[in-house]
């Protein structure tokens, strides 16, 4: 199995998306993810730097709206709108935590249908807000749904359970086993994101992270993985924390990122 990192290009600062890609590509990454623009010419554009640069891309998108319709709506423009790019998979923010049990799974029904047109996967992420906004709320879908796909990213768990889900160890093993793509950033119990994973207080939060991206990895070994993608995704200001009255950030989300990817790449070879 090969492993791809991708850069997400979340909170990239480069003036153009031309810089960012060449930026993304010399610092060793196989891919970027993030939203196709709306503006025509400007996915075109962004469709001829991918294969400039020859990066894969993950699409990214977040449903929106007042009720299902409109959640639906929303998700179906941008799966058109993504797949002009020809993604690898799209990785979607779906529904909303104060959706009921019903509604949430009537918008994956209905995700799922326009799914079964295009030839990538579309997957969910684990998120907060979203339906999978816990690991509990996720194992229903899970239970009820054998084609639900995940997006990892346990930093938001802990942050909505306020622990390292030590006492929900069967949710997370459901997840593990249900993971296509992964999100690399280490929250803990009051938080989504810690300050700096290189610091030694935060050591433990890192190994608990490690262990779940480990089995991960190695249950899509088993399944006959032939690339497993994984994005080191630790966030700007305001996920990174700041000093107060300067609004200085307390560490480099660029070098943070690195850091996992370097540290990952040595890890799973």
């Amino acid at each position: 199995m090969k492993i791809k990192f991708i850069c997400p290009i979340w909170g990239m600062e480069d003036p153009t998306l031309e810089a960012k890609l060449e930026k993304i590509k010399e610092a060793g990454y196989d891919g970027v993810e993030m939203g196709a623009s709306q503006d025509n010419k400007e996915r075109e554009h962004a469709k001829n730097l991918l294969e400039k640069f020859d990066l894969m891309f993950i699409g990214q998108q977040w449903t929106d709206g007042n009720d299902i319709d409109e959640h639906f709506k929303s998700f179906e423009k941008q799966v058109r709108i993504n797949s002009e790019l020809n993604p690898y998979l799209i990785n979607s923010h779906t529904g909303k935590d104060y959706f009921s049990l019903e509604e949430n799974k009537r918008l994956f029904e209905l995700t799922t249908n326009l799914a079964k047109n295009y030839n990538f996967k579309i997957i969910h992420e684990t998120h907060r807000g979203r339906f999978t906004f816990s690991a509990m709320s996720t194992s229903e879908f899970i239970n009820s749904f054998d084609n639900l796909e995940l997006a990892a990213d346990f930093s938001h768990w802990c942050c909505v359970s306020e622990s390292y889900l030590e006492d929900q160890t069967q949710f997370v093993k459901e997840a593990i086993n249900r993971t296509v793509h992964l999100h690399a950033r280490v929250g803990y119990p009051q938080g989504p994101q810690v300050t700096d994973p290189r610091a030694p207080e935060w050591q433990y939060a890192l190994q608990t992270h490690l262990n779940w991206w480990d089995k991960i990895i190695e249950s899509n070994r088993k399944k006959g993985f032939s690339i497993q993608t994984i994005a080191p995704e630790f966030g700007p200001v305001e996920y990174l924390p700041t000093l107060p009255f300067t609004n200085k950030p307390v560490s480099d989300q660029w070098e943070i990122n690195l850091f996992m990817k370097d540290l990952l790449k040595e890890r799973y070879g």
